[in-house]
């Protein structure tokens, strides 16, 4: 059956142009559509805006500590970078959303120099911002961050007597995601913490494109174990190479 959604790694990486706001799946490197990134990391766009749960790990060649005192998962130096970190270390990303930078140092380099915007925010919050943007709502109110650094420059709204921050809605131009299990039509199943932020940001995004860990022909997926509708999905990466 032909399906037109089926691109490379390097076309979906053609897709993001220089200031696209661009959602990125993953958790801690695990669920993180690696080939795109890889691709996009070897182009010359930049200036971009990404919203990811977290920033990754570098690759472990850059840095002089040792592996252990890093926080690194055992067998990450096999890996090289994670996640979106190779985006961070080519300094492409000029604005990042983000829940935790804790496991990637040269995050926390750019944002103390001031070369890259960096908004901390809570995690909930995020998902939260994420599925308003996908769902047309203008924001969301929280009770999370008040009387602290994050309500620094936030509108602070009262309701029945107690306050609460608007979280303004996500909206992103490309979203980059990984599905474990993806068929030929579209439809994607996520395998544990892989699931993540992936449906929010495939609603949220105006182009979706997941990356295939593994394709099944259509109706292996049932329905009931479908997570993001083949109608959000605009291109299908096949990781395994099979066409």
């Amino acid at each position: 059956m032909a399906n037109n959604k089926f691109i490379t790694a390097q076309e979906a990486a053609a897709l993001v142009k220089d200031g696209d706001f661009v959602m990125v799946g993953g958790f801690l490197g695990h669920g993180t559509p690696d080939s795109i990134i890889n691709a996009l990391a070897e182009t010359d766009t930049k200036n971009l805006t990404v919203a990811a749960n977290d920033t990754g790990f570098p690759d472990v060649k850059d840095l002089t500590m040792a592996v252990n005192d890093t926080g690194f998962p055992e067998g990450a130096e096999k890996h090289g970078y994670r996640g979106v970190s190779e985006l961070i270390a080519r300094h492409k990303v000029k604005t990042l959303y983000v829940s935790h930078i804790g496991t990637n140092p040269e995050t926390g380099r750019q944002m103390s120099d001031g070369s890259m915007d960096v908004h901390l925010t809570p995690q909930g919050t995020l998902a939260e911002q994420i599925r308003a943007g996908g769902f047309g709502l203008g924001g969301i109110l929280t009770p999370t961050g008040i009387g602290t650094d994050v309500a620094k420059g936030k509108q602070v709204i009262t309701v029945d007597g107690k306050d609460y921050l608007l979280e303004t809605a996500l909206k992103g131009d490309i979203c980059l995601i990984r599905g474990s299990i993806v068929d030929r039509l579209g439809n994607v199943y996520y395998k544990g913490t892989t699931h993540n932020f992936c449906p929010l940001m495939a609603a949220a995004c105006k182009t979706v494109v997941v990356e295939a860990e593994h394709l099944v022909e259509p109706g292996e997926i049932e329905p009931e174990h479908v997570m993001t509708p083949f109608i959000l999905v605009d291109y299908i990466v096949d990781a395994g190479g099979a066409k």
